[in-house]
Parts: structure tokens; C-alpha cells; sequence
């Protein structure tokens, strides 16, 4: 079984192993949607506790007065919770992930996924206005990424296991597999490619599985097939992503602004996120939550456009202030039910503007829906497949694709600025670099420019080590210490100044030996080899998994030139596998570039 796993981790280190990849996409969607539906579960049965219905979502049917004091408890609740933690233990959602992706090269840790599941249902079950698709993300995402820390897989495939246990989560959350895939690779991966897309599907077709087979709850949307019925309507779709637009661009800067109270402590800004929630939840209850009971009212053409307007700008002020605030809640639900008040506001008047046409009104809401959550997480393909797996009507590409436009432009010129995650990681300076050559070395792993001629000398080289130094002829030699790496030094270069200095031999009493002659065989007396004046490499270390991203990083957070690789052999002692420089590095780079331009000047 040992030599199994450790197959399965060489195999991995290759980009290109379909098998396995296809392997761990099918885990990865199995264990993602069992946490997801668990994590759902989990906020039904505490809202039930709190004698809150329909399917934790029934908070306009309480007392007047738990309006206010449900959001405010539970935020005093969830302050108190996460003082008791470390702040890196406080980050939780789709950010979190993002930054992990980039920094930690996939590695997401234990104690934030426990904090979203228990802050997420807290938040969630007690009325604060949010969604649980970001929370989801989240947790999918890190359980599959644990499952391949446990495993000990290599970074470069940490980063596929992360992408599909977010597409697992989409895929469970809206019964869309199609919309998580384009979701892991848009929003997760930043990229397309073949061995990337084989396991997220698999990732998502296996969650999908599992969800409809254990069947919890019904659908969060049962929408009817709709349809354009007019060119004339073309007008109205593009109005109505410029609208969304305007919207979810004012919620991204107010989310902005509001982080800028971060610095705060952390139960005050819970606090005051509970405390204008639930003052707002007077005036509309509507807001608290998820919303998603008040989305179907408006599908159902149920809400006055008064009551619309009002459930919008409450929405938009207490979700944005909470996750200003850093609360365990997400964004993509809100979205969708402020991008379903916009459409709710056209599918009312359509009807007067075009009565000749006899317009859908469930159609503007579906279209609001989509440009919202497009614009929100810069994602306008997984947002358009979306709304065509929840309508299962393939005519409402074209509307669905003028509205996400047209709202993507407006966030992206009118108040320029990006997508609400990339503006949160910018604010924190974690941006992700989208460049190819970045998405290359994230996936490359070490091996690939890796030297394993490598052999470590101790800097006091005792004549049998030299012996056996001469004989091996490595092309590196590490210098150590105290099993401490000094420095890289050629093996050439090394093995010729030990020529070029012998070690003098001790005058013997009776005279017969000279002056330059060299040590005796039988002298172990060891030789201080740190004066040597060849030439050396300042040196760091990273492990066995790393990827070629986190080996440059490492060079140069350490303004090193080269590193050295360590594993575990089998009595788990420390060894050094080999070593990769940074001109190794950047010669592979150089090599995938011009490989890059051939194949473009060919294709051309």
C-alpha cells in the first residue's frame, strides 16, 4: 500500500497523468459534497432549534422583535467565537481560498474550514444577511485540499484539488455541475486546459451524484422553461444589465469602503454588522438570511415594485456591511436576490412597454440573476450556464449574454474596479498573477528542473569522506554543519581546489618527510574546507511537494540561487532528494516561451 501511495505521488508530479487526476476529481467531488450538504444540514436543524421554518429561511414569520434581537445574538455569538482564535484563523470564504491558492500553494489548513462550517451555520441560522454558497466553496475546497495534505501529494496537484471541490460545492448548491466546472476554472484555476478540466467535471458529476442520491431538501429553484419572444425586448436586456451593473458595482465599493474597519476588534465589527442587520430586518424582514424565499415570490411576480425597491437597498446595506465586517457569510447568494429585485423591477414594467409582445416577467428575473452573480465574481460564462441548467432552456443564452455584458462593463469602466474577491485580495496585496507563465510554474512541479547529482560534504571533510567525494564526482555538493546547509558548491570546482591545496603533512622528528607533501592514509584527520574560494551558492530549502512556483518564491523571498529538495526516506530521517537553481528555473521558463512562440508562428 506504501509503494502504491508513493507511485501515485510520482505520478502526480507529472501535469500530464490523466488517470490519476481523473482519480482524485471523482474523491474530491464525493468528500466535498458530503461536507457541503452536512454544512447545509447543519443550519436547517439549528434554525429549527430556533423555531425558524421553511427551510431555514422563514425569519419573516417571527416576532417583530426577534427581527432584531435573532441577528444581533448571533453576531455577539460569532464575535465572541472567533475572538477566541488567532486572526490568520479568522479568514474565512472564497477569499481565503484564493489566497491560500497563491501563498500557500493550495494548502488549506484545518482550523479555518472548522471555523467557517461552525461561524457559517451560526450566521446563517440566526439571520444574518449573507449566503452559504461562499461558505460552501470554502469548505469543499479545503476538505479536498486536507485530503491531499494527508496524502502528502504534491503542491501541483493541491491546486486541482481545491478547483474541484469548489466545483463540487457549486454543484451541489444549485444543482448547476455544469456552471461549478466553468466556475472552478474562471474563478479558482484562471485557466482552460484538458487535464484541468477531466477532474473538475468528474469532481462536479460525482458531487451531483451524491446529492441527488441522498436527496436533502428540494431544489433551492423550480423555474420554468422561458424564452425571448421578441427582438424588441433586446433593449430591455441590455437596460437591465446595465442596472445590475450599477448595483453590484456599488455593492463591491461599499464592501471596499467597509473593510477599511478590519483593524477593529472583531466583536465589535460582528456586532455592528448584527446590530444594522437586524435594525434594518425591522423595516424589511425580507433581508434576513438567505433570501431565497423572497426570490421565489419575485419569480412568482408576488412583490410589488415598492417592496422590490426596499428589499434592494436593504440587501445591499446589510450584506455589504457584514462582509465588510469579515462575518462568515457570502456574497454569491445576496447577489442573486439583488440581481432578482432589479429584474423583478423590469419584469414589471416590461409588460406595459411591450404588451404587444407578451413578454415573460420571469425572464427579466432569471437575467437579473445572471448579470449579478457574472459581475460580482467576474465569471460571465459560469453565471450564463448557470441560468441555462436552472431553466433548462438553451434560447436564453443570447439575453442572458447582452445582460452579463453589459453589467461587466459597467463595474469594469464606470466605477473601475474588478471582481469582489480580487478587489479583497488586492486591498490585502494578495492579488493572484493570471499570466500564463505564473498558471505554468504553479502546476509544474520541482522534479521537472530538478539536479539529483547531489551529495552532502561536511564542512570539516574527513579523508574517507574525500576519498568517496572523488570516486561519486557530483555535480553539486552541499556543505553542511551540524546536518545544517550551508552553501552549493560545483563538484568540480570543489573536488579541484582539494587538488590545488593538499593538506601539508607534520614535520616528522627524523626529518624524512618534505615540506609540500600530502597526508598520510592512515591520518583521519578531518580538513576545514569553509576557506575554499570557489565559488558558492547561498542555498534554501523546500519540501519534496513543492512546485517550481513555490521553489522561486523561496529563492527569492531568501535572495538565494539555489534550493535544496528534501524528503522523508524510509526511517523518516531528513534527506536531500536534489537540488534546483535559479537558472534552472529560468531556463525553463525561457524554454516554455519560445516553445509558446513556435507554436503560435505554426499555427499562424
Amino acid at each position: 500500500m506504501v509503494a502504491l501511495l508513493r507511485h501515485w505521488r510520482d505520478t502526480l508530479t507529472q501535469y500530464s497523468s490523466l488517470i490519476p487526476y481523473a482519480i482524485l476529481g471523482i474523491i474530491a467531488g464525493l468528500i466535498s459534497a458530503l461536507l457541503v450538504l452536512a454544512f447545509n444540514q447543519s443550519i436547517e436543524l439549528l434554525a429549527e432549534l430556533l423555531l425558524i421554518e421553511s427551510d431555514a429561511d422563514g425569519f419573516e414569520a417571527l416576532p417583530r422583535t426577534l427581527h432584531f434581537a435573532l441577528p444581533v445574538v448571533g453576531a455577539l455569538v460569532l464575535g465572541l467565537l472567533f475572538a477566541r482564535v488567532k486572526p490568520e484563523h479568522r479568514e474565512v470564504g472564497l477569499v481565503h481560498v484564493l489566497r491560500r491558492l497563491n501563498t500557500n500553494y493550495g494548502a488549506l489548513p484545518g482550523v479555518n474550514l472548522v471555523m467557517q462550517f461552525v461561524g457559517g451555520t451560526i450566521a446563517m441560522a440566526t439571520g444574518q444577511s449573507g449566503g452559504r454558497e461562499g461558505p460552501g466553496v470554502h469548505l469543499g475546497s479545503a476538505i479536498a485540499s486536507l485530503f491531499g495534505q494527508r496524502l502528502k501529494l504534491p503542491n501541483n496537484s493541491l491546486r486541482i484539488l481545491v478547483a474541484c471541490g469548489a466545483a463540487g460545492s457549486i454543484a451541489v448548491a444549485f444543482n448547476t455541475p455544469l456552471a461549478g466546472v466553468i466556475f472552478a476554472m474562471e474563478v479558482i484555476l484562471c485557466e482552460y486546459t484538458v487535464v484541468g478540466f477531466i477532474p473538475i467535471i468528474l469532481a462536479a458529476a460525482s458531487a451531483q451524484v451524491i446529492s441527488h442520491y441522498l436527496r436533502f431538501g428540494d431544489p433551492i429553484f423550480t423555474i420554468p422553461a422561458v424564452g425571448i419572444t421578441s427582438v424588441a425586448e433586446v433593449p430591455l436586456f441590455l437596460a437591465l444589465g446595465i442596472c445590475c451593473g450599477i448595483v453590484i458595482g456599488m455593492f463591491i465599493r461599499l464592501v471596499r469602503l467597509f473593510s477599511r474597519f478590519q483593524n477593529l476588534p472583531v466583536i465589535l465589527r460582528f456586532l455592528a454588522g448584527g446590530v444594522l442587520t437586524g435594525l434594518l430586518a425591522l423595516l424589511v424582514p425580507e433581508i434576513l438570511g438567505l433570501g431565497y424565499d423572497s426570490l421565489n415570490d419575485i419569480m412568482q411576480n408576488n412583490i410589488a415594485l415598492t417592496a422590490l425597491l426596499l428589499i434592494l437597498l436593504c440587501k445591499l446595506i446589510a450584506t455589504s456591511f457584514s462582509c465588510g465586517m469579515g462575518m462568515p457569510i457570502g456574497m454569491i447568494g445576496p447577489s442573486l436576490v439583488m440581481g432578482a429585485c432589479v429584474g423583478g423591477v423590469f419584469a414589471i414594467i416590461s409588460p406595459n412597454l411591450l404588451a404587444e409582445y407578451g413578454p415573460q416577467p420571469l425572464l427579466y428575473v432569471v437575467i437579473g440573476m445572471a448579470a449579478a452573480m457574472g459581475t460580482l465574481l467576474a465569471a460571465p460564462l459560469a453565471a450564463m450556464l448557470a441560468v441555462v441548467e436552472l431553466t433548462q432552456t438553451v434560447s436564453i443564452v443570447m439575453p442572458a449574454m447582452l445582460a452579463i455584458i453589459a453589467a461587466t462593463l459597467i463595474n469594469k469602466e464606470l466605477f473601475k474596479q474588478d471582481s469582489a474577491h480580487q478587489m479583497a485580495l488586492r486591498r490585502t496585496r494578495h492579488l493572484m498573477p493570471q499570466d500564463p507563465l505564473n498558471q505554468l510554474l504553479h502546476s509544474t512541479h520541482v522534479s521537472s528542473c530538478m539536479d539529483i547529482n547531489v551529495k552532502n560534504v561536511p564542512v570539516n571533510l574527513a579523508p574517507d569522506t574525500e576519498k568517496s567525494l572523488r570516486r561519486a564526482t557530483p555535480k553539486w555538493c552541499l556543505i553542511e554543519r551540524d546536518q545544517q546547509p550551508l552553501y552549493l558548491v560545483r563538484g568540480s570546482d570543489l573536488i579541484m581546489w582539494l587538488d590545488e591545496n593538499p593538506i601539508a603533512q607534520d614535520t616528522q622528528d627524523d626529518g624524512e618527510a618534505g615540506a609540500g607533501a600530502t597526508a598520510s592514509e592512515n591520518d583521519n584527520t578531518p580538513r576545514d574546507i569553509s576557506n575554499t574560494t570557489v565559488q558558492r551558492l547561498a542555498v534554501t530549502t523546500i519540501p519534496v511537494q513543492a512546485s517550481l512556483r513555490q521553489a522561486l518564491d523561496a529563492l527569492q523571498s531568501k535572495d538565494a540561487q539555489a534550493a535544496c529538495v528534501y524528503g522523508r526516506d524510509t526511517s523518516r530521517n531528513k534527506t536531500i532528494l536534489g537540488v534546483v537553481s535559479l537558472h534552472t528555473i529560468e531556463d525553463f521558463m525561457l524554454h516554455d516561451l519560445k516553445k509558446a512562440n513556435k507554436t503560435s508562428h505554426a499555427d499562424t
